[in-house]
């Protein structure tokens, strides 16, 4: 049964207007949809173009066939994650009317299940649930699922290194791989570390921290802080990785547009039998010297067609951190890069 039941649907054929109502069965729930003074359901108003009114448990839609319906698939989902334990953020209620959305665009995919109801990727572990919040992050979670080798590649704020590391999270949890191993190339395109003080782990630190972020929000501190202690969750340099054969592991490379291609070859060819291996970049943000190909760009090319290989592509409708940096992406992808015409720095 749908979280939320859809009483009656009417239709004006002078007017082409729909009329859904919908009655939800929790009144707190209900209330948690809704949002402070309904700005959830202002959110999908404005998203969508449709009007939605509440009084008690049961809200109104009114708008075209085909919008009212994604606003209702909107709602019923966003119901469903309450069901769950979910909270509802803004950018979650984005999500939702993003897949919604998408499911009308793109029917061949598996974002509907029974034609009504969204069918939306999703990763857990004990502490939390992130579900895919657009079509591109839904066929990045469902790739990571199936593939032992996936690239996601895009601009800043997409998710794409957030997921990778929930993923490789998951499967520690689970019991599906050993470890965790975690890389990337500290300083532009080389590790020039020697100047940074500290240890090992204190230098790369500040390079790895979208990493760690990601990975105290989908494990409890003390468990990460533990893991990282008995080295099933190792820092590993890029330069130190020559030579290794990683299996039983989930292995992340992040910003892998500023390998050389020697560098990303190399890590490539460390993948060991029960592995899954994820490299996420952005092409448009490298930080190699002038006329030095990335190795990601590279690897692209080269692993086209490759069996296996899995690449996922992000663009900006798919940035999920506030509205504000889609619209910064948009703007640099016009003036063809940064201010000066040349890649900029990596967010």
């Amino acid at each position: 049964m749908s979280a939320a039941t859809k009483v009656s649907t009417t239709s004006s054929g002078a007017s082409d207007m729909a009329h859904i109502v919908l009655t939800f069965d929790d009144n707190k729930l209900a209330s948690a949809l809704y949002g402070q003074f309904d700005e959830n359901l202002a959110r999908i108003e404005q998203k969508l173009g449709v009007d939605i009114r509440s009084k008690g448990n049961q809200i109104t839609v009114k708008g075209s066939p085909s919008l009212a319906e994604q606003a209702r698939r909107t709602l019923d989902h966003l119901y469903t994650l309450l069901q769950k334990g979910g909270e509802l953020s803004p950018s979650e209620v984005d999500g939702a009317v993003r897949m919604a959305v998408a499911a009308d665009d793109q029917p061949s995919l598996p974002t509907l299940e029974g034609k009504s109801r969204l069918a939306v990727a999703q990763i857990s572990t004990r502490k939390r649930t992130i579900h895919a919040r657009s079509l591109n992050q839904d066929a990045y979670m469902r790739a990571l699922e199936r593939s032992e080798l996936v690239f996601g590649v895009g601009p800043a704020g997409t998710g794409k290194t957030f997921l990778a590391v929930a993923h490789a999270a998951m499967l520690l949890e689970r019991g599906m791989v050993e470890r965790i191993v975690l890389s990337r190339p500290a300083v532009e395109a080389g590790e020039r570390l020697g100047f940074l003080p500290g240890d090992m782990r204190e230098k790369v630190d500040p390079y790895l921290r979208p990493l760690y972020d990601a990975l105290y929000d989908m494990m409890p501190g003390d468990k990460v802080e533990r893991a990282i202690t008995a080295g099933v969750i190792e820092i590993a340099p890029l330069a130190f990785m020559r030579g290794r054969t990683l299996a039983n592991a989930a292995i992340i490379l992040d910003e892998a547009q500023n390998t050389t291609p020697m560098q990303m070859k190399m890590f490539l060819t460390r993948l060991g039998e029960n592995a899954r291996m994820i490299v996420t970049g952005d092409p448009t943000q490298i930080d190699l010297p002038p006329n030095t190909t990335s190795g990601l760009v590279e690897a692209l090319r080269v692993l086209d067609g490759v069996n296996g290989v899995v690449k996922v592509r992000f663009n900006e409708g798919d940035v999920v951190r506030h509205p504000l940096v889609a619209e910064i992406v948009r703007a640099y992808d016009r003036a063809g890069g940064t201010p000066s015409g040349r890649p900029g720095p990596a967010l």
